[in-house]
């Protein structure tokens, strides 16, 4: 009896003991359960959080009229990721300004044919206006360095009423006076505006440094296509040194034309140089130039030719505003001519001033214009470059600058998203002069009205009426209608 009162005392003790650690179990069990119910409340309640910047960021206005952007969190990516449902691979870069460190230009978005504005030194390395979120950027990988590949091929189909002596551009200077074709007209074909260009970017501890290099096939003859330098250049910061733009024009303001040469009264010139620009708040900069210096020199008799030489370089001093309503740039630039001639020479001072700009108007809709006046400065105009009307020389062997004045408008309207429409005017003009030759350059006028369409981006095509009159100094004149259309594709939009 006793033995089997020990062992029911035994089982009951195990039973307390087991029920003890049974309770405690269940406790500790209790306890991690409710920890982990925190857990998923904190995390539940940062998931909420992160929606409503989302939709919120859905539901805000953007700034400056631009549609709105959902706001997404940097991810940082330590591997390889597949393509995205739109094909683009992740590591090309939509848009390079933030990683690159380059604020967003205040400029409003501008299209053009020819895309001058791109390879315009800018302030800061700033966007362009016809690519404000730079895109097509790749980096390379282990460096800070972006780089793009772009361009564009463009065909122009041409045909002219009278002979224009140029069958690829439209330049009323180079209309063949005397010629007895004149009256005939003309078919022709090329592809010769067709661009590649290369440009590197990358944030430096002295502000953002861009290479730029650009080329197109105006260099041969006919069918001899062949590579022509259009820009190749550096700049760091504010500091740009190389081959391209004189900071005297303003590519900005450049009209949208099919035709590539434009009107003869813009300011247009590419040469080596090296620019300083300083900024004075926001949108507003000062450059300063040296470029180099060549005199341009006409002579009455060609049998005693004539030498241009140089003793200091152009410089050039340009100040810039820019604003949402577009820019406005004025100029001034003062030259050293000089000429020797079988051992005999002389010297004089050139200059001239020039303003330009672009303003928006009606909805997308923007107003070019430019006009430049000085002595001297025919090079620097597209319809008087490479003519020797810089200066002349008199009969008691002085050298005189000539005066020279040009001016264009251009207007372009919108019609939807992917029609547009420009008019443009200019003229070009020189003062009479004994001391020339009369077949020499006295003015012209260039007319262009067009239509373009652009389906998508990377895609443009239109068709153009141009016409234009050409005057020479003895009072002869020549004229020309074209009409161009053109088919473009372009590498990176």
């Amino acid at each position: 009896m006793q033995k089997g009162l020990w062992a029911c005392a035994v089982v009951v003790g195990l039973a307390a003991s087991t029920g003890v650690h049974a309770q405690e179990d269940t406790k500790a069990l209790k306890e991690e359960v409710e920890s982990l119910r925190e857990t998923v409340r904190a995390l539940q309640a940062r998931l909420d959080s992160v929606e409503a910047v989302q939709q919120h960021a859905q539901a805000s206005p953007a700034t400056q009229g631009t549609p709105a952007t959902t706001s997404k969190p940097t991810v940082a990516v330590s591997a390889p990721q597949p393509a995205s449902s739109s094909g683009q691979a992740p590591w090309v870069a939509q848009n390079a300004s933030a990683s690159l460190g380059v604020q967003q230009s205040p400029l409003p978005s501008q299209q053009s044919v020819s895309d001058n504005q791109t390879g315009a030194s800018r302030v800061d390395n700033r966007p362009p206006p016809n690519d404000p979120d730079l895109k097509g950027f790749i980096p390379i990988p282990g460096t800070e360095t972006m780089i793009r590949i772009g361009g564009y091929a463009k065909l122009d189909a041409i045909y002219d009423t009278h002979e224009a002596g140029d069958h690829e551009q439209f330049i009323p200077a180079a209309f063949p006076i005397g010629d007895p074709n004149i009256n005939h007209s003309n078919f022709n074909m090329h592809a010769r505006q067709t661009r590649f260009s290369f440009e590197a970017r990358r944030p430096t501890d002295y502000g953002s440094l861009r290479f730029y290099l650009e080329n197109d096939f105006f260099g041969g003859s006919n069918n001899a296509y062949q590579f022509h330098l259009r820009q190749a250049f550096g700049q760091i910061g504010n500091t740009y040194a190389g081959y391209g733009y004189s900071s005297f024009m303003d590519p900005d303001a450049l009209p949208d034309t099919l035709d590539f040469a434009g009107p003869g009264g813009q300011m247009f010139l590419l040469q080596p140089g090296i620019h300083q620009a300083f900024e004075f708040g926001r949108g507003n900069s000062i450059t300063l130039s040296a470029e180099r210096p060549e005199s341009q020199i006409g002579v009455v008799d060609e049998t005693r030719p004539i030498s241009g030489t140089q003793q200091v370089p152009d410089v050039v001093l340009a100040g810039r505003i820019e604003r949402d309503w577009g820019h406005l740039q004025a100029s001034a630039v003062v030259r050293r001519l000089g000429y020797t001639q079988m051992g005999h020479g002389d010297y004089t001072m050139g200059g001239g001033i020039a303003l330009a700009g672009a303003f928006t108007t009606v909805g997308q809709d923007l107003l070019m214009f430019s006009a430049a006046y000085g002595k001297g400065i025919a090079r620097y105009l597209s319809d008087t470059s490479g003519s020797g009307l810089d200066a002349v020389v008199e009969d008691d062997g002085r050298l005189r600058a000539l005066k020279t004045w040009g001016s264009y408008a251009a207007y372009t309207h919108y019609w939807s998203e992917h029609w547009r429409s420009n008019l443009v005017y200019g003229v070009a003009r020189m003062a009479a002069n004994d001391y020339l030759a009369t077949s020499a350059f006295r003015d012209s006028n260039y007319g262009a009205a067009n239509i373009i369409w652009s389906p998508a981006p990377t895609w443009t095509m239109g068709v153009e009426v141009l016409h234009g009159r050409l005057r020479q100094q003895d009072g002869s004149t020549a004229n020309d209608t074209r009409v161009q259309g053109s088919l473009q594709y372009s590498f990176v939009k």
